[in-house]
Formats: structure tokens, C-alpha cells, sequence
């Protein structure tokens, strides 16, 4: 007996820990993503350079028109200045215009692909991970998350890479213009920065708070709307309405908490810029009267200045945003940090090109992550050869569903080895694994979309004609060409305007479609009336034939033609034969079929 790999990975199948820190490394994490659009950054950057160069040659022609020309024999001077500074405007705004198109446009693109790696990571974790998990919370990490992202990388990107250029710019210009002005607006400088850094972490702190509620009252609006039905017919209309307020509110006070904290560290930052700048500008004016400097210089460093705190003003607002968009980022990387259980190892072992359809299980025992206390299978073992029709029947609870979760591996035992083929399937890729078995679930899951396109989920490169042929094997037609647009009619979320009977037909549709050697039927007939089970039963004897079927049934009128019958009862295999076989040895079978039938026919 092989020992296999723990059911539970900690780094999938926990809930991710929500982190409270500061921290901006999260923002990081998108790096590779930005620099896939190396090419547009350039571009943006020279935009902005050009820009802020526009802007910060106005305070030089200004100086230059106080100092030297308002005098009469000057007039054609002030007049080349005017034209310079309408020069200067249309190259401003022409690269303000360039700028902030494509730090726009890189923001978007940046989102775009986060969003498609986030979910194609997510798509490759096994459902034990999703076992611990609120699908309305990732949906909120999804979308909520990364428009915030969207914001910081957008408009807030384009305003904070204008200001810290132009306040680079703006100081070094006021060194040049005045080295002793200029000290005393650095010696201030420090008294600024350490307040936004202080307020910039608990601003970061309450954001990452608001936006842990917020995923929340989302989570419980996805779970409320999906089971809009249930909660209708429960008269819970007033009681989720309520609970999602409460919900809303609390996501509103935490985001309050937020805005308050920001609101107080721009109201901070901008008083100790433009007291500074107001302290600078008397002890210029001072200069000017004692003769040390021209107005026109003055006026120079005043405008600087000016842009300077300006900009640094604008940083301040923007720094939420920044601050925001990370505690965004650190979500979403939890999400990407997270590495599945079941993988493909490094060196997979390959099936045989000819599919056979064994299935061999080998002592196997399994609990689920969440219960590992709780044994679902114990020790079971049994072996289906290719073409063999084998049912499982048993009380609920017996272990039935599970014995088809460890075939497709969406878990891996505890103990033991199931063999496809002849191949250990935690030796080989869980794709081609799964690309040799169709599977018709008990809860089928039909998506928002057509019938011919929840039918091609079977094999996504199907023609039309082949979809068309396995609906009309499995009924499907029979329905489908009754509706205005036939197989391309749209059936709702979750195939809402269809019966349970004709979402099973659809889910059978797909195993017909898949064509492989393996069979997994979950009590497949199980919502459907006499005439269509009838119907149905006989498409699936069709598909069956030459192909390897496990079949659960609870209703064993379904399985009196399987070739064998394993029976289960609390995780084990406690009987195992034909149906005569079985009906006649008086276990826990004839009592079923008993229940069933009344006199047990044998």
C-alpha cells in the first residue's frame, strides 16, 4: 500500500489570511505585467518629460518679462515672450494629452491581464481549495480588487508620475534660482514627508479593511441571488434584505474609516506645504528689499515653489489611491500565491496511446480536507476491466460520489493507489487523466449560454453536426427544436428556464460528445420522467457500448443489466455481485431492493 500525498495542502485549502500591513510591496507583484508594454511606458515617459519641461519653463519667461520688459522700447520683447508661452501651451497640452492616453490605456491593458491570470490560476486549483472558500468573495477579488487597480494604474498613475516630475523639476529649478531659498524649503520638506508616510500606512490599513467587507456583503449577494428561488419560496426576501444591509453598512463605516484618515492627512499635508511656502515668500520679500534679489527672480521662485507644493499636494491625494490599490494587489496575490494540491508531477508518466478503460482501485481510504476526522473510504478495493458495466449502489453517505471525485483526482487519498489503465493517476498530468473520462454529474451545472454551447463543454472543438448528433442521442433535440432558436437558444443562468429532466439530457449530451472509454453516470437518469428516463436509458446503453461505465444509482431498477454491482455502506465495499446474486443472499442489497421492489424478484 503506497502512501499518497496529503488530501490537505495549508497553502491551497485554507482560507488566505487577510494581511493588515502597509506594506506597497504588494504593488510589486504586477511588475511583470507592467512590463510587458515596455514600449508604451517610453512613450508616456517622454510625454511627461515634454510636458513638465513645457510647464517649467513658464516661470523663466516670466521673470525675464519683470525683470527686462516693461519698458516702452521693450514691447516687441514682451511680445516674442507671449508667442513662446503660446508655443509652450500647445506642446503642453498636446503631450499632457499624450500622457495621459497612454498611461490610461496602460492601466487598462495591465487590469485586463490580471484579471485573465487571476482567473485562469484559479481554474487550475483543485476543489478542495474552493471547498473553504465564498465564491462571491473571489468574485469581488475579481473584479472589485482589480478596478481599484485599474484606478491607481490609471488616472491616479498619471497624476502621481506628473507630479513627481514636476516636483523634481520645480526643486531643482529653485536651487538653481535660489540656493538659499531653496534650503530653507528643503529643511521643511522632511516635516511633510514623515506625516505622509505615517498617515500613509494606517490609510492603507483601513482600505485594505473596507475592501475585506466589501468582498464580503458581495460574497453574501452571490449566494442570495443564486439561490433567488429558495429564498423566495422561504418568504426570506425581508431577511436577506436585511442581512445584506447590515452587510453594505458595515462596509460603509470601514470605508468611512478610510476616507476620514485620508481626508485628515490632505488636510495636513496641503497646510504644511503652503505654510511653508508662505514662510519662503516673506523671507524673499525680505531679500528683495534689502537689494540681494530682483523681483523678477523672486517671482521665478515663487512660481517653482508653487509647483513644487502643488505637486507634492497632489501626491498627497493620490497616495491613497496608491496605498488602496495595494492593499488590492496583496489580495489578489494571495490568490495567485496559492499552489495547487493536485498537480502534475515534475516528470508524468504518459497513458497508453490506446485507450482501454480499467479502472483498479488498491486499498484506498479517504477523508475530505475539511473533515479529516471523518473517514469517507476505507481501505477499498476493486478492479472494472475495459468494457465491464459495474454499478455502485448504498445508502447516502456510503462513500458512492466520492469513489468518481478520486478517479477525476480533484483529491488524492490518504492512503492507497487508483490506477487508470495501469497508470498511477498521481504519476501522470490530471489533464490527460480527466481528457479519457466523461462524466454525467448528479447536480449538473449548465452555464449562461446556449445549448449547443453547454453540450460543446464536452470537447470544445466539436462541429456543430457532432453536437447535434449526441443532443439527438440524448433527447436533447427532442425539446431543443421546440424553442424559437433551437440549439443556439439561451437558456439562462444556470439553465433556469429549462427542466431538471432536460439539464440532465444536456449533461448527458456531453458525455456522448466527449467520446472517450470511461463513463462516470451519477444517478443520470435521476431527474427525468418515465418516458424520457426510458428514452435516455436507452441513448446510454448505446454510449456504453464498448466502453468501461461505472454507474451510480439509488433507483436499482436502473442497474439490474450492470455486469457487476459493488455495494457500499459507510466507506466500504460490503457486498459485490450480480444483481440475482445479491438479491438472494440477504444482505444489505436484498433489503434495498426489498424497499424497492416489495418481493425481491431474483
Amino acid at each position: 500500500m503506497t502512501q499518497a500525498n496529503p488530501a490537505k495542502s495549508p497553502k491551497e485549502a485554507s482560507t488566505p489570511a487577510r494581511r493588515g500591513g502597509a506594506s506597497l510591496k504588494p504593488l510589486l507583484s504586477l511588475l511583470p505585467y507592467v512590463l510587458r508594454y515596455r514600449g508604451r511606458i517610453l512613450a508616456a515617459l517622454a510625454a511627461l518629460i515634454a510636458a513638465a519641461g513645457a510647464t517649467l519653463t513658464v516661470p523663466l519667461a516670466v521673470r525675464r518679462m519683470i525683470d527686462f520688459g516693461f519698458a516702452p522700447e521693450n514691447a516687441g520683447l514682451i511680445d516674442s515672450y507671449f508667442g513662446v508661452m503660446l508655443a509652450v501651451a500647445g506642446l503642453l497640452a498636446v503631450a499632457s494629452a499624450l500622457r495621459y492616453y497612454l498611461v490610461m490605456t496602460i492601466g487598462e491593458r495591465v487590469v485586463a491581464d490580471l484579471r485573465a491570470a487571476v482567473f485562469a490560476h484559479l481554474v487550475t486549483l483543485s476543489p478542495g481549495y474552493f471547498d473553504s472558500q465564498r465564491t462571491g468573495e473571489i468574485a469581488s477579488r475579481l473584479t472589485a480588487d482589480t478596478t481599484q487597480i485599474k484606478s491607481a494604474f490609471g488616472a491616479s498613475a498619471s497624476l502621481a508620475l506628473r507630479s513627481l516630475v514636476l516636483f523634481v523639476g520645480a526643486v531643482a529649478m529653485m536651487v538653481i534660482t535660489s540656493p538659499r531659498l531653496s534650503a530653507l524649503v528643503l529643511i521643511v520638506i522632511p516635516l511633510i514627508v514623515l506625516p505622509l508616510v505615517a498617515f500613509g500606512r494606517m490609510v492603507t490599513r483601513r482600505s485594505r479593511a473596507a475592501q475585506d467587507t466589501l468582498a464580503d456583503a458581495s460574497g453574501y449577494a452571490v449566494e442570495a441571488l443564486g439561490a433567488i428561488r429558495t429564498v423566495q419560496s422561504f418568504t426570506g426576501e425581508n431577511s436577506a434584505s436585511s442581512r445584506f444591509r447590515d452587510a453594505a453598512e458595515q462596509s460603509f463605516l470601514t470605508a468611512r474609516s478610510s476616507l476620514k484618515a485620508r481626508s485628515f492627512l490632505t488636510a495636513t499635508v496641503i497646510f504644511l506645504v503652503f505654510a511653508s511656502v508662505v514662510t519662503v515668500l516673506w523671507t524673499g520679500a525680505q531679500d528683495v528689499l534689502a537689494g540681494e534679489m530682483t523681483a523678477g527672480r523672486l517671482s521665478q521662485f515663487v512660481l517653482y515653489a508653487v509647483f513644487a507644493a502643488g505637486a507634492l499636494g497632489e501626491l498627497s491625494q493620490v497616495w491613497g489611491e496608491i496605498t488602496q490599490a495595494a492593499g488590492a494587489a496583496g489580495r489578489l496575490a494571495e490568490i495567485l500565491d496559492v499552489k495547487p494540491v493536485i498537480a502534475a508531477p515534475l516528470n508524468p508518466v504518459s497513458f497508453p496511446a490506446a485507450e482501454q478503460g480499467s479502472i483498479g482501485f488498491e486499498g484506498v481510504s479517504f477523508a475530505y480536507p475539511s473533515r479529516l476526522d471523518a473517514r469517507v473510504l476505507d481501505n477499498v478495493s476493486f478492479a472494472i476491466k475495459p468494457g465491464e458495466r459495474v454499478a455502485i449502489v448504498g445508502p447516502s453517505g456510503a462513500g458512492k460520489s466520492t469513489i468518481f471525485h478520486l478517479i477525476l483526482r480533484f483529491y488524492d487519498p490518504l492512503s492507497g493507489r487508483i490506477r487508470i489503465d495501469g497508470i498511477d493517476i498521481r504519476q501522470t498530468d490530471p489533464l490527460k487523466l480527466r481528457a479519457r473520462i466523461a462524466l454525467v454529474p448528479q447536480d449538473v451545472t449548465i452555464f449562461a449560454a446556449s445549448i449547443r454551447d453547454n453540450i460543446r463543454l464536452g470537447r470544445s472543438g466539436a462541429t456543430d453536426a457532432e453536437i447535434e448528433r449526441a443532443g439527438a442521442l440524448a433527447r436533447v433535440d427532442e425539446f431543443a427544436h421546440r424553442l424559437p432558436e433551437q440549439y443556439d437558444t439561451m437558456i439562462g443562468e444556470r439553465g433556469v428556464t429549462l427542466s431538471g429532466g432536460q439539464r440532465q439530457r444536456i449533461a448527458i449530451a456531453r458525455a456522448i460528445l466527449r467520446d472517450v472509454k470511461i463513463l462516470l453516470l451519477d444517478e443520470a437518469t435521476s431527474s427525468l420522467d418515465a418516458e424520457s428516463e426510458t428514452l435516455v436509458q436507452q441513448a446510454l446503453e448505446h454510449s456504453m457500448e464498448g466502453r468501461t461505465s461505472l454507474v451510480i444509482a439509488h433507483r436499482l431498477a436502473t442497474v439490474l443489466g450492470a455486469d457487476r454491482i459493488l455495494v457500499m455502506d459507510q466507506g466500504r465495499i460490503v457486498e459485490e455481485g450480480t444483481h440475482a446474486s445479491l438479491a438472494a443472499s440477504g444482505g444489505l442489497y436484498a433489503r434495498l431492493a426489498e424497499l424497492q421492489f416489495g418481493a425481491v424478484a431474483v
